[in-house]
């Protein structure tokens, strides 16, 4: 973390951050000693592969971060995307071919930078904005900067858990344990 987080933010903003970093080590923990390939790799039922999910968490850590700043434009309207659009969603949760491990984690690492900057600036973690319109949001909701970082945290654990069951489908390592 590039920000002294316990000298310049309230302890409850620090201690979001310092557990979204912590959740985000757990993921790239898992993808310790792989190589691309292996990185590429569908271990289980699930059509997920572990650099897809480093790739899905950045976009998602990404698209939210923005939210706090832009609000409900950050994220768009997912029923109007176009057949382009949907296949480059898609994309995000594959390793493709010309793409490296080492690359999207220091992408992943940059999203985190960003966040944690825009997070440090922030007047309130009360403040809210609208959610988009999509089947998934209840019409009408809002979310304050708080439920925003309370969810990328909770993606990001729940991520790390797939990853966590994908590398030991893999390889037999574990994050913990």
């Amino acid at each position: 973390m590039t920000v002294d987080l316990t000298s310049t933010l309230s302890t409850e903003r620090a201690d979001l951050l310092k557990t979204l970093a912590q959740h985000r080590r757990f993921l790239r923990f898992t993808v310790r000693n792989l190589s691309d390939e292996q990185a590429r790799q569908c271990t289980t039922a699930s059509e997920l592969c572990l650099g897809g999910l480093i790739k899905h968490v950045t976009a998602v850590e990404r698209t939210w971060a923005r939210f706090l700043v832009e609000g409900p434009s950050a994220i768009g309207n997912f029923s109007e995307l176009s057949e382009a659009e949907r296949a480059r969603w898609a994309d995000e949760f594959r390793l493709l071919e010309g793409e490296t491990l080492d690359g999207v984690l220091a992408e992943y690492d940059a999203v985190a930078r960003r966040t944690e900057e825009i997070v440090t600036a922030l007047p309130d973690l009360d403040v809210t904005h609208p959610l988009p319109e999509a089947p998934w949001f209840e019409p009408g909701a809002r979310w304050s900067a708080r439920r925003t970082l309370l969810h990328m945290l909770a993606e990001t654990s729940q991520h790390a858990g797939h990853a966590d069951i994908i590398r030991e489908s893999l390889d037999g390592a574990k994050t913990m344990g």
